[in-house]
C-alpha cells in the first residue's frame, strides 16, 4: 500500500490552517476551502456512496456537499415548527403491545396541547408517535435514516426527510425539541438518551424535560447509574440524576411534559 492514497476518488487537499494568521483570515481561507468543495462535490456524488470505513487522507468533496446539504434540509425542516416533543424507542414494538399504545395515546395528548411529534419515522415507537398525533390531527414528522435493509417511512407523517448520515440526523434530533421521550428502545434509544443528557450535563445545550417512560425497562438502567457510575466509580455526580425523570404512565409523563416544558 506505501503511501497510495485510502481514498480514490475525486479530492481537494485536506486544508491546515496557518497558526501564524489572524483568526479571521483562517476563517477566510476555510471557508474558501469548503466553498469549492461544496462546489466539486454537486458535481460527484456517486449514485451508490460506500461507506466510509477509515480516515481518508484528502477531503472528499462530495462527501463534503452531502454532509452539508443533510444540514440545510434538516434545519429547513425543524425551523418550520415551534413546540416540539421527540419520541424514541424500539422499531420493534408492536401495535397492540402496552407501550406502542401508551406512545401512541401520549403523543396525541401533546399534539392536542401544540406540541408537533417528532421521530426517527419508522415503525415501533417511532410509528407509535407519529400515528397519535396524525390522528390528532397535529404535526407529525419523520427524521428517518437509509439502511441498507430500508427502513422505510410509518404511514402517519406529515413531514419528513431521510437521512444518509447518523451523525447529522443525530444532530437534528438533538436540534429539535422542547422534550424527549425515551420508551424500551435497544443501543440506538440508548445513544439518544446519553447523547441528549451529556449535552445537557455539559451545558452545550439549556437544561431540557428528559423522560424516561416504562419503569420495568428504566429502572435497572438508573440503579446502575447510581449503584456503579456514581456510587462505586464515581464517573458522575449525584446531581446528573436528577437530569432526567423516569414515569410510568400516559398521566403522568403528560403532567410532567405540560409542567415542564419552557417554551
Amino acid at each position: 500500500m506505501g503511501d497510495e492514497p485510502i481514498i480514490t476518488t475525486p479530492t481537494t487537499s485536506l486544508y491546515t490552517p496557518d497558526e501564524d494568521k489572524p483568526e479571521p483570515a483562517r476563517n477566510r481561507e476555510m471557508g474558501n476551502m469548503l466553498v469549492r468543495a461544496i462546489e466539486e462535490g454537486k458535481q460527484a456524488v456517486p449514485e451508490h456512496p460506500a461507506p466510509l470505513v477509515c480516515k481518508p487522507r484528502e477531503l472528499e468533496s462530495w462527501r463534503v456537499f452531502k454532509i452539508m446539504a443533510e444540514f440545510v434540509d434538516g434545519f429547513d425542516i425543524l425551523k418550520k415548527y415551534g413546540l416540539a416533543a421527540t419520541f424514541f424507542g424500539s422499531v420493534r414494538t408492536q401495535p397492540g403491545t402496552r407501550y406502542y399504545e401508551e406512545a401512541r395515546e401520549l403523543s396525541g395528548r401533546l399534539a392536542k396541547q401544540g406540541f408537533a411529534i417528532i421521530s426517527g419515522g419508522s415503525a415501533g415507537i417511532m410509528e407509535a408517535g407519529n400515528r397519535g398525533a396524525h390522528e390528532a390531527g397535529g404535526s407529525s414528522i419523520g427524521l428517518n435514516i437509509r439502511l441498507e435493509e430500508n427502513q422505510s417511512n410509518n404511514d402517519y407523517l406529515t413531514d419528513n426527510f431521510i437521512f444518509d448520515h447518523f451523525f447529522v440526523r443525530k444532530v437534528m434530533l438533538a436540534f429539535a425539541s422542547e422534550v424527549y421521550v425515551y420508551f424500551p428502545g435497544g443501543f440506538g434509544t440508548l445513544d439518544e438518551f446519553t447523547e441528549i443528557v451529556t449535552l445537557v450535563q455539559t451545558k452545550k445545550i439549556k437544561p431540557v424535560p428528559i423522560v424516561l417512560y416504562g419503569k420495568d425497562f428504566w429502572d435497572p438502567f438508573v440503579a446502575l447509574f447510581k449503584t456503579h457510575l456514581l456510587e462505586t466509580f464515581a464517573t458522575i455526580s449525584e446531581s446528573d440524576l436528577e437530569l432526567f425523570v423516569t414515569v410510568d404512565s400516559v398521566e403522568e409523563a403528560y403532567q410532567y411534559i405540560t409542567a415542564n416544558v419552557r417554551c
